[in-house]
C-alpha cells in the first residue's frame, strides 16, 4: 500500500518563472533554501535539498506541467520511486501551482504533503515575492 495527496499553492509570478525556477539548479536553491542540481531534460537526473531528495525528470511540458521520480533518503532502500506531478495554470495574481505525490511509502504521506508547503510553498512565496520587490 502507498501514499497519495494533492496539495495546491498560489504562487506569486508567471509559469514561465515558476517552471524555470523548478528546473534550474542554481534558482531552485535560492527559491527553497537548500543546494540543487539539476539536469533540466526528459531523463535527466536531480539532486535537491542538500541532496536529501534525489530523482529522474520523467516528463516535461515547458511552463504547464513537470513530471518526476521522486524520492527521499528517508524512503526504504526496497521502497520504488514515488511520482511527482506539478501542473502550472496561470492566475490572475501568479501561478497556481498543483502537486500531485504519488507512490509514497506506506505512512510517509502526511509528512511529505506537509513539507511540500513548509519547505517549498513558503519558500517559493516569500522568493518570488522579493524578486518583484527589487
Amino acid at each position: 500500500m502507498t501514499d497519495s495527496f494533492t496539495v495546491s499553492a498560489l504562487i506569486p509570478a508567471s509559469p514561465e518563472r515558476v517552471y524555470q525556477a523548478w528546473m534550474d539548479g542554481e534558482q531552485h536553491g535560492w527559491m527553497t533554501g537548500g543546494s540543487a542540481e539539476i539536469d533540466p531534460q526528459v531523463g535527466g537526473a536531480f539532486s535537491v535539498w542538500d541532496q536529501y531528495i534525489t530523482g529522474k525528470t520523467l516528463e516535461l511540458e515547458p511552463y504547464r506541467r513537470i513530471v518526476q521520480a521522486w524520492r527521499t533518503s528517508e524512503f526504504p532502500a526496497d521502497a520504488p520511486d514515488s511520482q511527482l506531478e506539478v501542473v502550472l495554470d496561470p492566475a490572475p495574481s501568479g501561478t497556481m501551482l498543483t502537486l500531485n505525490h504519488s507512490n509514497i511509502p506506506d505512512g510517509q504521506g502526511k509528512k511529505y504533503e506537509h513539507g511540500w508547503v513548509e519547505s517549498y510553498f513558503e519558500p517559493m512565496r516569500e522568493y518570488f515575492t522579493s524578486l518583484a520587490e527589487s
